[in-house]
Formats: structure tokens, C-alpha cells, sequence
């Protein structure tokens, strides 16, 4: 059963892609980060982190992310990089992903292309190409996609940004190696608007308050996916 939905899943990943690619848009230019890359290889020169940990890639959420303190006893890397797209990481992947071989890979993007313009398919499609890249290089690494969140500096951009986590999820669901991290309704307060007890003074990024509620909703999609059973290290 499982194979056939991906065989559906793969034809929708596909048919979005070709969507996204006939939508008239500027190339993706990702050359702004290099500088922010040849920092993380310079990091790796002085000591590359140990293989078979679990890698948070991404934009701010994830760069901001204290991962030596929410998650003391997982091996963990930290490549984030702030205002970056998901293209950025598709970009990136032999210099920030793939050279890890992670057993696990924490993904946080989406946020900045859908305000830059951007629609759920072209996200889609990336995020599908992501997949596709790390699948054939990396073939037993599992990925958590953190849902797009719901915030009060960018809630007019909800809509899109919630279709956008159904294709992934969908996409998720037909594969038992990716994992869709549901942090919108928890989010979310009675008012049925994001919780202001949630983010930083920007109303765009989390606080710490913020990131114990993401620590649960993925420490739940870690125990599914069998990553809590990492030794103790130190984070990078």
C-alpha cells in the first residue's frame, strides 16, 4: 500500500514541479550565502562533526534554534542559515547535508519563499527536489519538514502557507522516511490566531517560550521515527 502511494505521491511531486516551473518568476540567485556556507566549512575544517547525528537545516528558525539545550541528549548539527529559502538548502546540499551523512535530517523552510512571492507548488516542488537529492545520495536518512508556522507578523500569508504544508504533509504521509511536524494548531490560541506567548518582539521569530512548545511537537515525530535511541554528544 505504502508503494503505491508513493508512486501517486511521486506523480503529484511531478506534476507540481512542472507547475512551479512554468510560473513565471526570476531564477533563484542563492550566491548571498556563500559567505554564511564557507563559514560552516571553515567550522568543519577546525572539527567536522561526527556522522549519523541529526541535522537542523534551514532559515532563522532553525539558526536561532539552541539545540544544545533542547535536545541535551541527541547528536546534533546545527546549519541554519537566516532569511534563507528552501532552494538555499537544495543549493547547499553537498556542502551543508550530504557531507554529514546524518542518520536524521530536521528541516525549517518555506517561510521566506512564500513571503517573497512564492507559491505552495514552486515550495513544493522544492521541498520534492530536496527529497529526491538527499533519497538517491542518502538513501536510509529520514527527514522531519517542521510545518510552515502560523505568525502575527506574516498571518496575512496563512492561506498560502497552510496549502503549502498540505502538499508536503500529503507528500510525508506516502512515505514512511519523511515526516511532517505539525507545530501549526498547537501554535495557535482560542482566538484562532497565533499565541503572542509564543514569539519575539518581531512577531515573526520564536522565544524561548516559542521553542519548548517545538521541542515537544518534534520529540514526539523523533520517537516515531526511532532518532531518540542517538548517544549523548555535544551539539555543533
Amino acid at each position: 500500500m505504502k508503494k503505491n502511494l508513493v508512486a501517486i505521491f511521486l506523480t503529484l511531486a511531478l506534476t507540481h514541479y512542472a507547475v512551479a516551473q512554468s510560473e513565471p518568476q526570476d531564477p533563484h540567485d542563492s550566491s548571498r550565502w556563500q559567505a554564511d556556507i564557507a563559514k560552516f566549512e571553515a567550522a568543519d575544517e577546525e572539527k567536522m562533526p561526527p556522522k549519523n547525528a541529526i541535522l537542523f537545516v534551514g532559515s532563522s528558525s532553525i539558526r536561532l534554534w539552541n539545540l544544545s539545550k533542547s535536545f541535551p541528549n541527541l547528536v546534533t548539527i546545527n546549519r541554519g542559515f537566516g532569511g534563507s529559502q528552501l532552494a538555499d538548502s537544495v543549493q547547499f546540499l553537498d556542502r551543508i547535508v550530504l557531507n554529514y551523512e546524518p542518520q536524521s535530517i530536521v528541516m525549517y523552510a518555506g517561510d521566506n519563499d512564500i513571503n517573497a512571492g512564492k507559491s505552495p507548488q514552486r515550495v513544493f516542488a522544492d521541498f520534492a527536489e530536496f527529497v529526491a537529492i538527499v533519497r538517491k545520495k542518502l538513501p536510509s536518512t529520514k527527514i522531519h519538514f517542521v510545518a510552515i508556522k502560523p505568525s502575527i507578523k506574516r498571518w496575512k500569508l496563512v492561506t498560502q502557507m497552510r496549502e503549502t504544508n498540505e502538499l508536503i504533509k500529503s507528500y510525508c504521509q506516502a512515505d514512511d522516511q519523511l515526516f511532517f511536524v505539525d507545530i501549526d494548531q498547537p501554535m495557535m490560541g482560542a482566538d484562532k490566531k497565533p499565541r503572542p506567548k509564543l514569539f519575539a518582539k518581531d512577531g515573526l521569530h520564536l522565544n524561548v517560550t516559542g521553542y519548548v512548545l517545538w521541542n515537544e511537537v518534534l520529540t514526539d515525530s523523533f520517537r516515531q521515527s526511532g532518532c531518540l535511541e542517538n548517544a549523548k554528544t555535544t551539539s555543533q
